[in-house]
């Protein structure tokens, strides 16, 4: 790049990170949280609904029917009308499913809202990796995805002792804790899709918090890159829904997402397990643990991944970590031995999401990745209920979580050797790439 423009270039990426992540990442935490709040919410819940664990597993799991189906819609529709309107729906949707469940009373409503759910939340996560497309370029992708996605493990660090704080101690109008916990945590959704309308910039043609020099420089270089990406190869919608490469990244997000929600709604059960005599509140700041180390992991080796340039090795290395992490766990007894190997899972499986983010944006164009990435996110997503669920029936028929530890580590081994079947020249660095435009 010349070096009359770098202060600019310099300037500009700031001004996008601090402007476009803290915001995003606000809203993936208030996302996610609403999404694994059932997971604190069993602790009391299921008892108080007859729910048995292949039930529980079954209600986890169901939400991503509702999400597999409207996925590619609302991806393509937010494309179409814009991130502020469409993402501002989608989340204050969400929010009224949330507070609508404190009034489930048995498992055929938790099963017809949490469908709901899913169809309300549909197209928020791939939304907002495309929204991100529309604003870094190739080298940036990767770690701010990942400093997006960080609300992964913030959502869970801020929401494990809220969440069963809220349960111990509120109970208002005779309403058990559980209940309360999904009104006070759906209206923050609400609130944050309000804002959304009034905050969020579509694209950098409406930033009136750039100049005009830092405008133009980032819709010049944003413009290169996808003239470079449309020489390459302009896929059809069509063709995105039958290309193999994208088929390809949809089975492997599959087969670590089935890990990361199999431990996500199952993760506090997994802890209660450990002793009786924890509270709901001490549950939650024992859980903190493991998705603070995720967290911290999920950066650092984002930015190592967008420091070398290096994508393949990168995401296929952390779900072999995350593997061995739910292995150990299944063979100890020990309490601390089974919070470190959670910790060491969760590393591994929120670590794998910066670098294989970037690889859907290596070689599809803005409108076909705004399908390819509903596409893959959406198939991978079915994870979401094969993970809860399988945990859940192993549970029950087994007697021990040990079975379900191991289940999901198979899948996470499977993830890391298909990620190693994507040639190198498909997974192309970013520097590679520069050199070639």
């Amino acid at each position: 790049m010349d070096e009359s423009i770098q202060p600019v270039g310099e300037r500009t990426i700031r001004k996008v990170m601090r402007r476009i992540i803290p915001f995003i990442f606000l809203l993936y935490i208030v996302a996610f949280l609403d999404r694994v709040n059932l997971g604190y919410a069993a602790l009391d819940m299921n008892k108080a609904l007859g729910l048995t664990s292949e039930v529980f597993g079954l209600v986890s799991g169901i939400f991503f029917f509702g999400y597999f189906l409207f996925e590619v819609p609302s991806n393509i529709l937010l494309h179409r009308i814009g991130a502020r309107v469409w993402i501002a729906r989608i989340m204050i949707s969400w929010g009224v499913v949330v507070i609508i469940t404190a009034w489930a009373q048995s498992a055929m409503h938790l099963y017809i809202l949490r469908f709901l759910l899913g169809v309300a939340e549909a197209g928020f996560f791939p939304g907002i990796i495309l929204y991100i497309t529309l604003w870094f370029r190739a080298k940036e992708q990767a770690r701010a995805v990942a400093l997006f996605m960080t609300a992964l493990a913030a959502s869970n660090i801020i929401g494990a002792p809220v969440s069963t704080w809220i349960m111990d101690n509120i109970q208002w109008f005779g309403m058990p804790g559980w209940r309360w916990m999904f009104i006070l945590e759906g209206i923050p959704a609400i609130i944050c899709g309000v804002i959304t309308y009034f905050y969020l910039t579509d694209r950098p043609d409406d930033a009136h918090w750039l100049s005009a020099e830092e405008k133009a420089w980032l819709k010049a270089e944003l413009k290169q890159e996808h003239e470079a990406k449309i020489a390459r190869r302009q896929y059809t919608t069509k063709e995105v829904l039958k290309n193999p490469r994208v088929w390809h990244l949809s089975f492997i997000y599959f087969t670590l997402v089935v890990g990361l929600y199999g431990i996500g709604f199952w993760m506090p059960t997994i802890i209660k397990s450990f002793s009786s005599l924890l509270t709901n509140t001490q549950v939650g700041l024992v859980t903190m643990i493991p998705y603070i180390i995720g967290g911290a992991a999920m950066i650092w080796w984002a930015k190592r991944s967008d420091r070398t340039g290096e994508r393949r090795v990168h995401a296929a290395l952390p779900p072999i970590i995350g593997a061995l992490g739910l292995i150990i766990c299944a063979f100890t007894d020990n309490p601390f031995v089974s919070i470190v190997m959670m910790a060491v899972a969760t590393a591994g499986i929120y670590s794998f999401f910066g670098p294989f983010w970037a690889l859907p944006a290596l070689f599809l164009s803005e409108s076909a990745a705004a399908v390819g990435i509903a596409l893959i996110n959406s198939i991978g997503n079915l994870g979401g209920f094969l993970g809860p669920y399988a945990l859940g029936y192993l549970k029950q028929a087994t007697g021990k979580m040990e079975a379900g530890l191991f289940f999901l580590s198979a899948f996470l081994v499977i993830s890391a050797l298909l990620v190693l079947t994507i040639r190198k020249k498909d997974a192309a660095s970013d520097s590679s790439i520069d050199a070639k435009l």
